[in-house]
């Protein structure tokens, strides 16, 4: 165990500097890749098929502040008893985490729509996916451009 009385200035700079390049590489070296937002999405639902359609996911194309990034998903569906949208995912493809949010629907709800803001990294894609009451799977896909990152760059 090293104590303050045994460290010497310059082994306190040393470490100080050890410190500060872990700080700033950490997070670079963590980022989803595009396999592990698939990875997730297999843990949800395993080798199911994703139709195309129904999910309006609207982003940017350009964020000029990585910060604070719009994201509108709106989920074409009736919601009625016998056919509602179950659960929305969104994942991103470069943020330290590849899931960003979940919601939960239930036919009272009247309509399958919602609103966030989320901090993007660099420039990725945002994938979302919509499970239906009947167990059918819906993906949208939208590249967003970030010129300034929102997650430490």
């Amino acid at each position: 165990m090293i104590t303050s009385e045994h460290l010497s200035r310059r082994g306190a700079l040393g470490l100080a500097a050890i410190a500060g390049l872990a700080a700033v590489l950490a997070p670079r070296m963590s980022f989803a890749t595009e396999k592990m937002v698939s990875d997730e999405i297999k843990k949800l639902y395993g080798d199911k098929t994703f139709e195309s359609g129904k999910i309006k996911l609207d982003v940017p194309e350009i964020a000029e502040n990585g910060l604070v990034v719009p994201v509108n998903v709106d989920v074409e569906s009736p919601m009625t008893d016998a056919d509602y949208v179950k659960s929305v995912h969104v994942f991103a493809e470069g943020n330290p985490l590849p899931g960003v949010v979940s919601y939960k629907f239930t036919p009272a709800c009247g309509k399958a729509s919602a609103s966030t803001r989320m901090r993007l990294a660099e420039t990725q894609n945002i994938v979302c996916i919509a499970e239906m009451s009947n167990g059918k799977l819906h993906m949208a896909k939208a590249n967003v451009k970030v010129t300034i990152g929102g997650c430490g760059g």
